[in-house]
């Protein structure tokens, strides 16, 4: 690789009335519970607590206008979290942002002359 090379980085935050809405972490906690249908094994897959998911799932649904994450209470056949179409929805948004912006970023990176 050669050592000169300029790199750009760039994290995608979105904030909704001042507040973090959803950033690449979020994403990657709703992507979990997508996967295994629980907070508590997505937390764990992504090493953070179950305070810590919950929080963040809490917050992203009081901001979202639409629910993004139902959970069902636990009983006979357990409970578990799922995914509602508009929280699958705003991953696939996320998702073409950050895309825009490695694409953004690898442009200005070509014009870079340090």
């Amino acid at each position: 690789m050669n050592k000169n090379r300029i790199e750009l980085r760039g994290n995608i935050w979105i904030k909704k009335n001042g507040k973090n809405f959803i950033g690449k972490g979020r994403v990657e906690l709703l992507e979990e519970i997508e996967k295994t249908g629980s907070i508590t094994e997505a937390a764990k897959q992504m090493g953070m607590s179950y305070k810590a998911a919950w929080d963040a799932v809490d917050i992203m649904n009081k901001l979202s206008s639409k629910l993004l994450v139902v959970k069902k209470s636990g009983g006979k056949g357990g409970g578990g979290s799922t995914l509602t179409r508009a929280g699958n929805e705003l991953i696939n948004k996320f998702r073409e942002i950050e895309k825009k912006n490695r694409k953004l970023l690898s442009e200005i990176e070509k014009t870079l002359f340090l």
